[in-house]
């Protein structure tokens, strides 16, 4: 007498469910793609190169004085690249820095807001320094072809 081999009974699946659950893996997966882009309204993070001193345009050099003093980022059209200049502001001590982390372009009721990100560094209370008065700054060219309404200046500090 043979035994017959029985095998496994399976699961039922009830396909309704299943296929509800693909379907809304997929909705889940296409939002997480395409929202974050309607939020967005069309930023952009701008792509820039900071230059060094001896790369820096005359006309930002003739009128990088008038700015020196104050704490704040401004942008420059020479002839027909847009530079980015970030000032610290007069310091009475070295040690002082600052650099561009990020330049970010948003729209806003059909205009451009341009957000230059900027770390500043600051001595640290037990560290020698020269005793001379500096100006901390940095200029960026950027690869924008016209230059924002407003610019607004987002600092953060080197810990």
């Amino acid at each position: 007498m043979k035994k017959k081999l029985k095998l496994p009974k399976l699961p039922k699946i009830n396909w309704k469910l299943f296929i509800t659950i693909i379907i809304i893996i997929v909705l889940v997966t296409v939002a997480i793609k395409v929202i974050p882009k309607f939020i967005s309204r069309g930023d952009k993070d701008v792509s820039y190169e900071v230059l060094e001193e001896s790369q820096v345009p005359d006309k930002i050099q003739q009128i990088l004085p008038r700015y020196k003093m104050l704490e704040r980022a401004l942008a420059a059209k020479v002839d027909d690249d847009i530079y980015v200049i970030v000032t610290r502001g007069e310091k009475l001590t070295g040690g002082y820095g600052v650099e561009i982390e990020r330049i970010q372009l948003l729209k806003e009721d059909k205009e451009e807001r341009m957000i230059v990100h900027t770390k500043f560094k600051d001595p640290k209370p037990d560290e020698l320094v020269p005793q001379v008065i500096t100006y901390p700054c940095v200029v960026a060219k950027t690869d924008l072809k016209e230059l924002p309404k407003k610019i607004d200046l987002k600092v953060y500090y080197n810990e």
